[in-house]
């Protein structure tokens, strides 16, 4: 069995820088202790695990302000990669928190440019994941009645929109290019003269056309990647829908099933852009250790 290891994958710079900012944060002895991160600072329990150890609590959860009410006065808070509202923001400040901010500068775009948009007049489709901490963050940059998440072709075929109100769509930067594109093609169905600004990230584009390309040339693909990383859990979907292979998602060797290789003759293996390096290293150990390897590294070019 031959191993195929898809580049690029793993971290992507918003995560390293992320992440570096909270290691920063908390080896500096003149920042006012608890300090807490507003829900996961990505979407990886190992970083998570990693964090606590050097005493950064999490506060897990969907509803940010929410969180904000759980750390005390005085106490530090980090904001996380995927961005939150200006209220969040706001309320932090108010209660004179200390406050530390990871997002993601491809997630800071997005914030701005649907501030620009609804300074213009516009109405902004937002298209997104429910229940994610990202389009959370961004459509509270908007008034409630001028903005309205998107999450399927069905959605975007009914979704009221004020009459004579030109129309804006966003997208969520994690999200599947694929996806994206097919509700974008039902909103200019129904208005032609929308403006579109696919917001999807190069990082989490270049990982899902890498893991497409490699499917064409094995049997089986194995993403490495927190069961709540969307774009981990995109990655899967890609390969199973544009590229039409088997994708399994795991979150570490021990989730790994040496049954799943049986007749199979060469297996790719990637990550999403959450995931440790060393995690996905022990994936592919465990791999070849099952079977004679080659180990090859090809970087895949854009389709």
């Amino acid at each position: 069995m031959e191993i195929l290891k898809v580049t690029p994958r793993g971290y992507c710079y918003g995560v390293v820088d992320a992440i570096t900012l909270a290691k920063r944060v908390a080896s500096d002895p003149n920042v006012p202790r608890p300090i807490y991160v507003l829900g996961q600072i990505v979407h990886n329990r190992h970083v998570v695990n990693q964090l606590e150890a050097l005493g950064i609590i999490t506060l897990d959860g969907t509803v940010r302000i929410q969180l904000l009410d759980q750390v005390p006065s005085g106490a530090t808070v980090i904001f996380t990669a995927h961005g939150v509202s200006p209220a969040v923001k706001e309320a932090a400040l108010r209660r004179g928190l200390h406050v530390y901010d990871a997002t993601c500068p491809d997630v800071t775009r997005t914030h701005d440019l649907i501030q620009e948009k609804i300074a213009q007049g516009r109405f902004v489709l937002y298209i997104g994941t429910p229940g994610h901490p990202e389009p959370e963050g961004a459509m509270g940059e908007a008034p409630t009645d001028r903005i309205a998440l998107v999450a399927s072709r069905a959605e975007a075929a009914e979704i009221a929109v004020p009459d004579g109100m030109p129309i804006a769509v966003m997208t969520q930067t994690t999200l599947s290019q694929w996806d994206t594109r097919a509700i974008i093609d039902v909103i200019r169905e129904r208005f032609p003269a929308a403006e579109i600004y696919n917001e999807i990230c190069m990082a989490t584009q270049s990982r899902q056309e890498a893991a497409v390309k490699a499917a064409a040339e094995v049997d089986l693909v194995i993403v490495v990647g927190d069961r709540r990383s969307n774009n981990s859990n995109r990655l899967v979907e890609v390969v199973q829908v544009v590229g039409e292979k088997r994708a399994i998602r795991v979150e570490s060797a021990e989730d790994l099933n040496p049954e799943w290789f049986h007749q199979v003759s060469k297996v790719a293996v990637t990550s999403g852009s959450s995931t440790p390096t060393e995690i996905t290293r022990a994936v592919i150990k465990q791999i070849g250790e099952w079977a004679t390897v080659t180990n090859h590294t090809k970087s895949m070019p854009p389709l």
